[in-house]
């Protein structure tokens, strides 16, 4: 199955679950409302934003009511600004009004990673550098949130445990050593990536010659990541990570690394403010 195949099956089963969550047995606020009453509104944001999210908020108004109408004004992967129109709507005031929440939290959550995405991407444009996000996702929102990090300039590392090898200190020691790891996932599973996370310059040396395709440099200091540059001399694409913040963010990507891995772009979710108004 693809990613993208991933990806929708994914956003259909999460955005029902979500729905079950706040609907529950039925929505008896909203049987205040005359059941056959239109209503047309429209969504905004209150705040800076790059957006992502808009295939889940038309499921989450799909599975409420496919007869809701949405008329998008900022697609996903551009920026809003405060007070802007993100969507309008139109359809019953029962269905629009059932569906809100669920809609918003969905794209308040994945525009707030775009947004942090985007910002931390703008950081480093001047370089070559690719920011990647980690595995430290929400729990059942790791392909929606790998989504919404495309949206934000910034770079998918693996998906999960099925689709790259990612060679840590206890994968070594259980196979004996990194030549030995690196030699197994090759036999195994040709052609699937394989990196290695090295802790100093002398596993570097050993990812090097164990044919390694990309290597983590995990948290080195400044002056060996620019050796490690020297060393590596193109043989195998280089990630810095650890304990990267906006203070080392630049000076990392500066020294000449592939890529740069950040677990904050999805574990440190800040919502974007967005409002709904009917009328």
């Amino acid at each position: 199955m693809t990613f993208t195949e991933r990806l929708r099956q994914s956003r259909i089963e999460m955005v029902a679950a979500s729905l079950r969550e706040d609907i529950g047995d039925g929505d008896i606020t909203a049987r205040l409302i005359p059941a056959g009453k239109h209503a047309t509104g429209h969504v905004i944001t209150r705040e800076h934003a790059r957006m992502a999210g808009r295939e889940w908020v038309e499921e989450v108004f799909r599975q409420v009511d496919d007869t809701v109408s949405l008329e998008w004004l900022v697609p996903d992967g551009e920026s809003a600004q405060p007070d802007q129109v993100l969507f309008r709507m139109e359809g019953t005031a029962r269905s629009l009004l059932t569906a809100e929440r669920t809609a918003l939290n969905w794209l308040q959550t994945l525009s707030g990673v775009a947004t942090a995405c985007a910002g931390y991407a703008a950081r480093v444009a001047h370089t070559g550098v690719r920011l990647l996000d980690t595995r430290k996702t929400l729990p059942g929102l790791r392909l929606a949130q790998k989504y919404a990090v495309t949206c934000g300039d910034c770079d998918n590392h693996r998906a999960g445990l099925w689709d790259a090898f990612l060679i840590k200190e206890n994968h070594i020691s259980a196979c004996g050593s990194i030549a030995d790891a690196v030699a197994e996932a090759h036999r195994i599973a040709p052609g699937k990536p394989v990196e290695v996370e090295t802790e100093n310059l002398e596993e570097l040396e050993q990812a090097l010659s164990a044919g390694a395709d990309i290597i983590m440099l995990d948290e080195f200091s400044m002056k060996d990541l620019r050796t490690a540059v020297k060393l590596n001399g193109g043989r195998a694409r280089l990630e810095a990570s650890g304990g990267i913040n906006t203070d080392t963010l630049v000076p990392i990507a500066e020294t000449g690394v592939d890529y740069i891995s950040i677990g904050a772009l999805t574990k440190d979710v800040k919502a974007v403010d967005l409002s709904m108004r009917l009328g």
